[in-house]
């Protein structure tokens, strides 16, 4: 059955009337998340006191011979990860520069949207932070770049990618679908852009959609100590409410590469570091605090928010990335809990592309099949609200600037 909006509520109802009749001890297993979720805000805590909660790695490294078994069960932990060294710092200074450049000779800043971004639209600021900017040469040159692509292969070798019976795969590891994403360039002192704590890839959907339901069958059902963040069953045939908020394609881990030196402090990123934390949100919603046709504040068509009224615990265990240098990257699972921090207090500008992980899968090359058509003609990617900024834009990236595993990646071959 196709997913609706329609009696959101009574489905709903529906859900946590069937799950707390199947799975009548929902208290208890939500005590013994807790507890859980509490040695790990303890872990956290401790080791950002050593230096960093997020697992930090050498690209030269994992590109040699990929995560070792130390590595895997530290990503399967924190459920995110910096790779240092991913991209040349010089040629990502200089295409920071040429970036600069493109948006302002274009005159980005001159145009006046006439369509709502959803996501970013309760951010009000004269000058933007977030860019609905899609194929620049800065993005499309790292998008295909072959560092990337064997950084990503090895990332997404962390999941379990195939049924390990049938050997069936659910998506192919070894081969990326390009998902544009957008720009984020933030100037020192900015005070507009801080994002609360959330979760992206659907709210609702966690709980009333069938294949998420099956994702997370042994948090509601079974034995939530074996539940597994990284198995890929299922997670490709999840269906996200349509929306100018919600990514539509399947993603091992978001993720961005920075421009630019950044860091605690710099108006930057922030997650949780435990995969625990999304089992802590599922049944916390659940319990019998919460009105029987509410999934603590989760609304469709948007992020899925931590909020202090139901979730202080989770907010004790949120942390800023370490300091970052151009050519450096950050991936999180598309369950982690991040955020943006309020203000930049740094003294230069706090540049990223957001760039993440998207095997090749059935539903990532229908979503292909829209988003070619976007670059030929440069519009705005099919996810995020068609602002179409760059339909003239002089340095527009085209298929001739596409390599031949860019092409690949774009569905072209």
């Amino acid at each position: 059955m196709a997913l609706s909006t329609e009696n959101l509520s009574q489905q709903i109802l529906e859900f946590k009337a069937a799950l707390k009749q199947k799975s009548p001890d929902y208290k208890a297993r939500f005590e013994s998340v807790t507890d859980a979720m509490k040695a790990e805000i303890a872990r956290i805590k401790q080791e950002e006191s050593e230096g960093s909660a997020i697992p930090q790695f050498e690209y030269s490294d994992i590109a040699a011979s990929g995560f070792n078994d130390e590595q895997r069960a530290r990503v399967h932990r924190a459920g995110c990860c910096i790779v240092r060294n991913a991209l040349p710092r010089d040629e990502v200074s200089a295409h920071n520069e040429n970036l600069s450049k493109y948006i302002i000779d274009n005159g980005y800043y001159d145009h006046k949207s006439t369509v709502e971004d959803n996501y970013f639209s309760q951010l009000k600021s004269d000058k933007p932070q977030i860019f609905g900017i899609y194929w620049s040469q800065a993005q499309v040159w790292a998008r295909q770049h072959q560092n990337m692509a064997t950084l990503r292969r090895h990332l997404n070798h962390l999941w379990q990618w195939q049924d390990p019976r049938s050997g069936k795969a659910y998506f192919n590891p070894d081969l990326e679908s390009s998902y544009a994403d957008r720009v984020r360039r933030r100037e020192p002192g900015d005070a507009t852009l801080g994002l609360s704590p959330h979760v992206d890839s659907g709210s609702i959907e966690r709980w009333i959609e069938p294949h998420y339901r099956d994702v997370y069958h042994e948090v509601f059902h079974g034995d939530w100590t074996k539940y597994q963040a990284f198995d890929g069953r299922s997670r490709v045939d999840v269906e996200e409410f349509p929306s100018p908020a919600v990514c539509s394609v399947f993603r091992t881990f978001q993720g961005w590469v920075a421009l630019t030196q950044q860091g605690k402090g710099d108006g930057t990123l922030q997650t949780v570091p435990s995969t625990l934390a999304m089992p802590f949100m599922l049944l916390r919603a659940i319990q019998d605090d919460v009105e029987e046709e509410d999934l603590c504040g989760a609304a469709p068509g948007r992020a899925l928010t931590v909020y202090k009224e139901w979730h202080p615990l989770l907010l004790e265990g949120l942390v800023s990335i370490p300091k970052m240098q151009p050519g450096d990257t950050v991936w999180w699972h598309p369950d982690t809990i991040h955020a943006v921090e309020d203000k930049h207090n740094g003294d230069g500008y706090s540049n990223v592309l957001f760039i993440g992980a998207a095997p090749d899968c059935e539903k990532n090359r229908a979503f292909l099949a829209k988003q070619r058509p976007t670059f030929l003609n440069g519009d705005s990617c099919p996810d995020f609200a068609a602002e179409n900024h760059e339909r003239n834009y002089e340095g527009r990236a085209t298929e001739a600037d596409l390599s031949p595993l860019g092409r690949q990646q774009m569905g072209f071959e």
